[in-house]
This record gives C-alpha cells, structure tokens and sequence, in this order.
C-alpha cells in the first residue's frame, strides 16, 4: 500500500502542476495499439498468449519544465485487464542540472539484451525475455540529478523505496524449473522490503564522449532486483527421511562497481561492460548451510562488435558470469558463459526488415532463437511474424523447450 501511494502521489502532483500551468499549450501525444497472438509449436499447438495492447504516451514541455506520462492496457480473454502506468516523471532544467521527478525508466550500459549495469529499473519476467526490452524494464519512482560539465556528465540517482523484479507467477508455463526431490511450499512472509529510507538505493554514473571513445563509470548500493531462494529442508529424526521443502524467496544488499565502453575501429563499433557485485547469494547443496545459500562476490562482463557486412548488421556479444572465490557445492557454474548473434536486412526501401537474434548457453548448449519478419504495410501500420525456438533441455534457455512458438504481431502507431 505504501509503494502504491508513492506512485499515485507522484502522478497526482504531476497531472496537477500540468493542469494549472498548461496556459493553453497542446499536449504531444502518442502510442500505439497493437494485437499479438502466439501459438505453441509443441503439444496441441495451444495458444501461447493472445494479447491486445495499448499504450499512450502524453508529454508536455515549456521553457524550463517538461512532463511525461505513459499509461498502457494488457488486455487479455478471459481475465482482468491490466492497467498500469510505466512512466510518470517531472523534468525541470537548469543551466548545467536536469532533474527528473517520478516514475521513470532508466536505462544504462552498452549491452544488447543483456543487463550488467542496467539494473536501476527492475525487470518484468512474467514472459522471460520476450517482450519488448521497453516493457521489460519497469519504471522505478526516483530522483534523477544529471549534471553537465563539457561533454561530461555526472548523474545521481535515489530511489525511495525498492522495486523487484516481477516473476512469472508458479502456475505460469515461464515459471523456472525447480530441482527439488518433493514438490516445495513457498513462504513468502520475508519477501517484501519495507518503504523505508534506510531501504532506499542510490546509484551514481560518470560518463564522457571523446573523439577516441565513449565510456561510462558506475557504482551503486542497492537491493538485489531478483530474490535468493533460501530452502530448509526438515529431516525426521527417527527415519532421517525428508518431510518436505520449505523454498523462501529473499532479497539482499548488494554493492556495485562497474563500467562500459564504446569505439569505432576501421569501420567496426567494439563495445564492453562489466560490473563487480558485492554480497550476492547463491544457492548451495552444502548440507552445512542451514537455508541453502552461500554469500559470495562476483564479476559479469561482456565484450561486443558490431559491424555491416553487404548491408547486413551483424552483432555478437560474448558474456560471463564470475564467481569469485568459488565452491564446488555452489549450484551455479563458477563460469557461465553465454553469447548473443545478430544479424538483419532491411529489403524495399527499408519497409521490409528480416533479424535473426539468438541468444547461445555455452555452458548447457542451450539456445534461445528469435527470427522474425516486419513489414511497414502504411505509415505507422506493421506487421510481424516471429517465431521463439528454444534448443536444449536444461540451463536457462533449455528448460523451456517446450515453449517454442509461433506469433504476429499487428501494431499501428500514431
């Protein structure tokens, strides 16, 4: 409830500074609608999702104060419709500070679908990584300070109280695979992190552009966006048997330092980012750990290029997951390597657009790939057929095999 009043608080204050200072200025407006429907290749080719969609953006600026909100629906047959609010923000200019107000996304780092120092604005799992990364990543309510000095800038970030990331709920086909013996009971009782200002994160990012490179240094100290799964395990102490499983989801302080780069050499754009996490939790099959879970520090870093071949746009980003000081208990792999492949064509006067993205589990040879075909039919009219193939069948990629689908997407934007 708390959390809730922060953000009609924010949209309040906003929608009322708008209201009273509009002095007849028109408002920007625009969004789109759209309808997409999937269809599961495996089973009784079920439908996937079928989904209808709109999404409103409403700005406004003057000489020194801008506004922006972005309402969206999800509608979907049969259940309650969903109406959320992804944006809500205030900016006020200064001679050499922005600030900015409310609910916003933040985005940064140089990573394609990859988040390494892109974790200010949690995630919403709920399908994997399907949507789109614009709603993907949810708003946070937060004050933005960017401070501009030559082609420097320093930027300050606190966010008032935690948001997490949103999971796929346990009856949902994305819900992650458990490897327990017994079917688990989830306690969510210590889940929640209270609205507090001893619970707040703050985040701070130094970034210049030169004629050699562009790069950015960041830290933060904030809570883990996704919760550590803390397992007790009860034994009968006349049988020694198991007499069930407890799982705990549970999130945690972390520390963070990192940075990213950009360059361009010879006609290639190479890119790397990386981050050093303090105080992460694992999961452990030590059987010395009351709950499962050992703290450990670790590194994850990625080094892209991109590059145009024939009119072609290739890209491919490797990526690896560090546990330092590791142990042999620890579920996870002490490397977990993975890559991303992109390529796309644009045909007929750019109206007609093919990609292939794929996402490539070294450590599981499992795969996630994504092929699909826009066309620009009229202005602001397109159509999209995709498909979601997953390869393998463990690792994070793997244990959806069974979710491979079909899907068009109809969109009009205005």
């Amino acid at each position: 409830m708390r959390k809730l009043y922060f953000e009609i608080s924010w949209v309040v204050f906003a929608l009322f500074i708008f209201i009273n200072g509009a002095n007849g200025q028109s408002l920007d407006l625009s969004g789109y609608a759209r309808n997409y429907t999937g269809m599961l290749l495996t089973g009784n080719n079920e439908y996937a999702i079928i989904q209808n969609t709109f999404n409103l953006n409403i700005e406004q600026s003057k000489d020194k104060v801008a506004f922006k909100a972005n309402p969206y629906i999800y509608q979907y047959p049969n259940q309650e419709m969903e109406i959320g609010l992804r944006e809500a923000y205030l900016d006020i200019y200064f001679n050499t500070v922005d600030l900015r107000i409310g609910k916003q996304q933040i985005i940064w780092g140089k990573a394609d679908g990859v988040f390494i120092t892109d974790i200010i604005s949690p995630k919403d799992l709920s399908e994997f990584l399907l949507r789109d990364f614009d709603e993907i990543r949810m708003g946070i309510t937060a004050l933005k300070a960017n401070y501009y000095l030559d082609d420097n800038t320093f930027e300050f970030v606190w966010a008032p109280y935690f948001s997490s990331t949103q999971m796929p709920g346990e009856s949902s086909t994305w819900f992650p695979q458990l490897d327990f013996p017994v079917p688990p009971v989830f306690d969510y009782s210590q889940k929640e992190v209270a609205a507090a200002l001893k619970n707040s994160e703050v985040f701070a990012k130094f970034s210049a552009i030169t004629s050699a490179i562009d790069f950015e240094i960041m830290a933060g100290y904030m809570w883990d966006d996704d919760p550590t799964m803390h397992i007790t395990k009860p034994i009968n102490p006349q049988t020694h048997q198991l007499t069930g499983i407890t799982v705990a989801p549970r999130h945690h302080r972390l520390g963070l330092a990192g940075g990213s780069f950009s360059s361009t050499l010879a006609g290639y754009v190479l890119r790397g980012e990386g981050a050093y996490y303090n105080g992460k939790y694992f999961n452990s099959e030590d059987p010395t750990l009351a709950d499962g879970t050992v703290k450990k520090n670790y590194l994850h870093y990625l080094i892209g290029v991109d590059y145009t071949l024939w009119d072609i746009r290739l890209s491919s980003q490797f990526i690896q997951q560090t546990i330092l000081n590791y142990d042999e208990p620890i579920k996870n792999d002490e490397y977990e390597n993975t890559m991303t492949v992109l390529a796309s064509k644009d045909f007929l006067r750019e109206t007609l657009r093919l990609e292939l993205f794929s996402y490539i589990g070294l450590n599981n040879s499992d795969a996630l790939i994504r092929p699909k075909i826009t066309y620009d039919l009229a202005d602001g009219f397109e159509l999209l057929l995709g498909a979601n193939i997953f390869v393998g069948s463990e690792g994070r990629f793997g244990q959806y095999d069974h979710n491979d689908m079909v899907y068009t997407k109809i969109k009009y934007s205005f």
